[in-house]
């Protein structure tokens, strides 16, 4: 049998990132073979992944990040099971390469991305590992992506929250783009424009309002009125463009961009939150 060393253990450690038992563990086992150590603690990964899986992964980190010209965004979700490891450096470090490589490649979908190599082997693959070596269930359960004029990305302190917002083109004032994925971030809308709300969300959204007036007593001759005008506040306030501006309750978003330039104006946005 090879003998073991704390500097092999350690080299093991720094190249898997598991514990250090898990190492001296895998460097028995493979008789000091270094490949088949890191086989070992890759194939342990899997099976704590079957062993946790029924486990509730709802911690984690929301990233987005834009290409160097501006022109495209992508957004990363990776999930866990405590707030102590989504806090963890390393995890947010691994969650950002996951970003590097989503950004780099632009993959179509969230299979496509995790279909996509990295270090030899593909992001899901490596995703399972680190169950093993971080000891928690992980999950990439959403990836998104934009392209516009100039696209702004947006992380809200924590990593529990971030927006990509696409602009039809760049502002001389890099602070509107800010402004826009805050207020998304913020406000929550859920589309840029009236004419961008789905007809089912429009039926509902009267559906409702006639079903509060009715119970309230209302006049059934008023009820499809009624509807219509619970129909246009769900507009001011889930619409980006009609929302006040956070900055500026007296403007709309449409009239602080259009003040800023004519032509302006938001083309997307994606937004995701975790538990906060």
């Amino acid at each position: 049998m090879a003998q073991i060393t704390a500097s092999d253990v350690a080299k093991l450690r720094n190249i898997t990132g598991a514990g250090m038992m898990d190492c001296k563990n895998a460097l028995i086992e493979s008789d000091g073979n270094y490949e088949t150590a890191v086989e070992i603690i890759r194939k342990k990964g899997k099976a704590v992944a079957i062993k946790r899986a029924d486990r509730e992964a709802s911690e984690g980190v929301v990233l987005a990040t834009t290409t160097a010209d501006g022109k495209r965004g992508a957004m990363v979700v990776l999930n866990c099971e405590t707030d102590f490891v989504a806090k963890n450096e390393k995890f947010i470090e691994f969650a950002r390469r996951i970003l590097a490589i989503a950004i780099e490649k632009n993959p179509e979908n969230l299979d496509a991305l995790k279909n996509l190599k990295m270090d030899g082997r593909t992001v899901a693959e490596i995703v399972t590992e680190q169950i093993g070596i971080i000891g928690e269930k992980l999950d990439l359960p959403h990836y998104d992506k934009i392209e516009a004029g100039s696209v702004i990305a947006y992380i809200h302190p924590g990593n529990k929250l971030a927006a990509l917002v696409g602009l039809n083109k760049s502002a001389d004032d890099q602070q509107v783009g800010k402004d826009m994925a805050m207020q998304v971030a913020a406000m929550n809308p859920v589309a840029v424009d009236i004419s961008d709300v789905p007809k089912s969300v429009v039926d509902k959204e009267i559906e409702i309002g006639i079903e509060q007036a009715r119970t309230e007593g209302k006049p059934e001759n008023m009820l499809e009125k009624i509807g219509q005008g619970k129909l246009q506040k769900f507009y001011k306030e889930s619409t980006l463009l009609n929302q006040e501006f956070i900055k500026d309750s007296k403007l709309t978003v449409k009239q602080y961009l259009h003040g800023v330039d004519k032509e302006l104006t938001v083309t997307g946005f994606k937004r995701y939150t975790l538990n906060i």
